[in-house]
């Protein structure tokens, strides 16, 4: 058994070390009241932009070949993916998670690839833990962006947008994957892999916008055809100078503002995650001081024991 010494010193480091955790999530508290407030003010534009372009490319389009950005038409011999992960861990399974939902993707499996072969992929990395991708399962780096913590502004994510833009009207990749990670609540942050590009113009968004409204995939689609029926339906569009000219301008916007949502969505479920894993790392500490201290008192209590039997021996030893 230890000494009473030696479990005081580990109750006192074990409370030292609740001291910061708790500090730690008190940080990460306010910092989530920021970022959810930030997710929360653009949802609506981001969903409402989706929508836009869609029905505008619908009816500009008659066929894939009006924008390059539309083309659903490539083979996909290479795949870009843009992973935003944190930059600092401390917040429990956040960046495993999105690591292993953009490793294990759909789009890297056989069947969609002609010939039964995967696509080459290449990493875009958005947060300095994304570099495990890179290192664990030996996926390409391409670049490697700084991201912010606190995110105020569609600027801080151009130069990511322009490139894969450039990269893939260049023919370097055939589509564009964004892996980030949705907010939904403060203890529940769901990793999701949506495609960037081309831009699927078959269906809407289903979760970026909407999630906070509810969980429940029928309830957000029926939000999603509400904001069609009253945004969009029976409207008529007139294009100046040209339709092609017009998407030229709308569909890099719209990728932009579909990056810079779902920066906002990870950096709220990392602050959440962070501060959920420091209240259970919080909660850890005092269950361990309390078995430290029924362990140190049955120490104590065994060593009083001892020193009196020690004594009740020399006593009768003394009497014989």
């Amino acid at each position: 058994m230890a000494s009473t010494r030696d479990i005081t010193r580990r109750i006192k480091s074990v409370k030292n070390t609740k001291k910061v955790t708790k500090a730690m999530e008190l940080v990460s508290a306010a910092k989530m009241r920021k970022a959810v407030e930030a997710v929360l003010k653009t949802r609506s534009y981001a969903n409402l932009s989706w929508l836009t372009v869609m029905n505008l490319a619908k009816i500009a389009q008659k066929d894939n070949s009006l924008h390059e950005l539309l083309n659903q038409r490539r083979e996909v011999k290479k795949v870009g993916i843009i992973l935003i992960t944190s930059n600092r861990g401390l917040c429990g399974g956040f960046n495993s998670n999105i690591i292993n939902k953009a490793v294990n993707d759909p789009t890297l499996t056989p069947p969609l690839v002609r010939g039964g072969e995967k696509p080459e992929v290449e990493f875009v990395i958005l947060g300095k833990k994304g570099a495990v991708a890179h290192r664990r399962f030996g996926f390409n780096l391409a670049a490697e962006f700084a991201k912010p913590d606190v995110v105020t502004q569609v600027a801080e994510v151009l130069p990511v947008a322009k490139m894969i833009i450039k990269d893939y009207l260049a023919g370097k990749y055939d589509k564009i994957m964004l892996a980030y990670t949705d907010f939904i609540s403060a203890i529940k942050q769901t990793p999701r892999v949506k495609q960037l590009l081309p831009i699927d113009l078959s269906e809407a968004d289903e979760r970026l916008g909407t999630v906070g409204k509810g969980d429940n995939i029928n309830e957000v689609k029926e939000i999603i055809a509400q904001k069609q029926e009253k945004y969009f339906a029976g409207q008529e569009y007139i294009f100046e100078p040209n339709p092609k000219e017009v998407l030229n301008e709308m569909i890099p916007r719209l990728l932009e503002i579909q990056m810079f949502q779902a920066l906002l969505e990870s950096n709220a479920s990392e602050h959440s995650a962070r501060m959920v894993a420091m209240r259970s790392a919080s909660d850890a500490a005092d269950d361990m001081v309390d078995d430290l201290t029924l362990y140190y008192n049955k120490a104590r209590q065994a060593n009083i024991t001892r020193e009196i039997a020690e004594v009740v021996g020399g006593a009768a030893a003394l009497r014989s």
